[in-house]
């Protein structure tokens, strides 16, 4: 088996932690933001261009790669990585959060308000529901050609085994924070039986796949704001073992209720073992990044860097901007001086207004080059801090500039 974590360094007085992640296909260096490509493509940018600017990983989207192109077509590519020509280690979530975005329709955000209405049969205005959730998995229509398809624990592990990325995770009913507590138990509760089908069928595909380099499995701790059912689900998952098989790894689901993201994480974090690593599970704003490393986040997914660079807004350390408005129009600095990526070093402000407000598509590429860069860096940055023993000041400097500049620049 070629995965590990060992940790290098804790700090004394927070569950911030430095270690490293060892897989088949090279090694994490945590804190690690890991930018996402749910197709096998980092929407407008090349993989050569992820790697120049940092990226230790990417993360992919099982159910999207199930539906097109084939995880079988996957499979006889050689496997992820080889098939989207990136050599380094890569992950795919189990498709659990295509079950909410599915089935009620909302955006894809997994930061939520907590105060906001209940109900379990809720969907969003004028959306089909997609998906529906039984005890034995999910069935849902295709986005893409209104096929039928079936997800339970056991097909979500064989698609994931034939798209061959070094770190998988269990299939979970992922809920939002408008779903009622009794539902947030049953969801829990179907998570739970979900994850001991997960160990068992991964380690029967593993023995069947011997050829093929050892996948870590992931268990996902899901439970929503509530502090008894986050900390049961990280005691449950974290002695599981069935078939001999325990979790390599967590990762922390769910929607989460952003004012009180420390406090969940720290619940889940203070019981989940020690010695495995944690991934946080599409959260990605800088402020967030913060939380989530000084309560023991080891790692990070989330498309939001891709995403909003894609309508103009950029990431800086005077805060966040769309690049569109029309203040840039004769503003040739780079968008932040303090940036060393591709496209701060060659391109102006200007020059990016100019092509974002004629639609180029070049204005895509440079844009999500400069976010992922960005957030990228910025996790470098928190893990040398932690080396350092600065890691407080360091954020205290970042977030007092980022957040006092937004408040004026955010448009």
């Amino acid at each position: 088996m070629n995965f590990s974590f060992d940790i290098k360094h804790v700090e004394a007085n927070s569950l911030a932690r430095v270690g490293t992640i060892t897989t088949p296909h090279g090694q994490i260096q945590t804190p690690a933001f890991i930018p996402v490509g749910t197709k096998a493509t980092v929407k407008s940018v090349l993989p050569e261009a992820m790697a120049d600017l940092g990226a230790q990983a990417l993360l992919a989207n099982a159910y999207h790669l199930y539906l097109q192109p084939g995880a079988d077509i996957i499979d006889e590519a050689g496997g992820l990585g080889e098939f989207m020509n990136w050599p380094g280690p890569t992950i795919t979530d189990s498709g659990g959060f295509q079950v909410l975005s599915l089935g009620v329709g909302f955006k894809k955000v997994l930061a939520m308000d907590a105060q906001t209405f209940r109900r379990d049969d809720v969907i969003a205005d004028n959306k089909e529901r997609l998906a529906h959730v039984d005890d034995e998995g999910v069935t849902f229509k295709s986005h893409l050609d209104g096929s039928m398809h079936r997800f339970t624990p056991e097909v979500s592990m064989q698609v994931q085994h034939q798209i061959g990325a070094d770190i998988i995770f269990a299939f979970d009913e992922c809920t939002t924070l408008h779903n009622t507590r009794p539902y947030q138990e049953l969801a829990m509760d179907r998570t739970f039986a979900w994850a001991i089908r997960c160990l068992d069928e991964h380690k029967r595909l593993t023995e069947v796949r011997a050829a093929r380099p050892y996948q870590a499995l992931f268990g996902v701790i899901q439970g929503a704001q509530y502090e008894d059912l986050r900390k049961k689900a990280a005691g449950d998952l974290g002695s599981m073992e069935s078939s001999g098989q325990s979790f390599d790894g967590f990762g922390i689901g769910g929607a989460l209720d952003k004012s009180a993201l420390g406090t969940i994480i720290s619940w889940v974090n203070q019981i989940l073992p020690e010695k495995k690593p944690r991934h946080l599970l599409g959260i990605g704003a800088p402020e967030d990044l913060f939380v989530g490393v000084e309560n023991g986040i080891d790692t990070f997914d989330c498309v939001l860097a891709s995403r909003i660079a894609r309508t103009s807004a950029v990431y800086t350390m005077e805060g966040r901007f769309n690049l569109s408005n029309s203040r840039f129009k004769r503003d040739f600095t780079a968008i932040d001086d303090e940036c060393d990526c591709y496209t701060c070093t060659h391109y102006t402000r200007a020059y990016m207004h100019h092509v974002f407000r004629g639609k180029e598509i070049i204005a895509s590429t440079l844009a999500t080059i400069h976010n992922e860069r960005f957030i990228v860096r910025l996790v470098d940055q928190m893990r040398q801090a932690l080396l350092d023993g600065n890691f407080r000041e360091m954020k205290s400097d970042f977030l007092g500039r980022y957040k006092h500049r937004s408040g004026q620049a955010n448009d």
